[in-house]
């Protein structure tokens, strides 16, 4: 399982333009769909973005913004993006694919970067993931870490590079509402 997980974490970008490819030509969006869609892969847009103004990858743990709320905003946001392509895309093979992409993919590297985490800082990680859960969110944000009070910075977020992310989605969508038209 550590080396799958070891190949997921290298082969899920190149894989995401794989899956986007599947996406628009099984797709069969619908006006209703394709707005419903989007509005699930905006709000994924949001949750990255917020944990890509926190996320300072030179530190053991991130414990602020979107990570007081719970461990892996990036990948509840990614499963929000995915489930609006899922949606938008209006065809159930579309979204059976996308939820076998994100389990096969995504929960391996999740719970290899908790386990990354915990090596780094575990005292603090076993503090932390006492308090934090790994993917559904807590509605209060967890306090008492040192961090916890940090704020969004643009600097950070574009660091990250998550802007990437957003000029594929809107990409993505376009070309769902190219195939929806013609």
């Amino acid at each position: 399982m550590a080396e799958f997980s070891r190949w997921a974490t290298r082969a899920r970008v190149p894989l995401h333009f794989l899956l986007a490819a599947l996406l628009v030509w099984l797709a069969r969006p619908t006006p209703a769909l394709l707005a419903t869609g989007s509005v699930l892969v905006v709000l994924g847009l949001l949750v990255r973005a917020w944990a890509a103004g926190h996320l300072r990858r030179d530190e053991p743990l991130t414990v602020s913004g979107p990570y007081a709320h719970v461990r892996h905003p990036l990948y509840l946001g990614s499963a929000l993006v995915l489930a609006g392509f899922a949606l938008a895309g209006g065809q159930a093979l579309v979204a059976i694919v996308a939820g076998a992409y994100f389990l096969l993919l995504f929960v391996p590297v999740l719970r290899r970067e908790d386990e990354e985490r915990r090596g780094r800082a575990s005292e603090l990680h076993a503090a932390y993931s006492g308090q934090v859960p790994a993917f559904f969110p807590r509605l209060r944000p967890a306090n008492g870490f040192e961090g916890s009070e940090r704020r969004f910075q643009w600097s950070v977020f574009v660091g990250n590079r998550e802007w990437r992310a957003e000029v594929g989605c809107a990409v993505l969508l376009a070309l769902l509402y190219a195939r929806m038209v013609w």
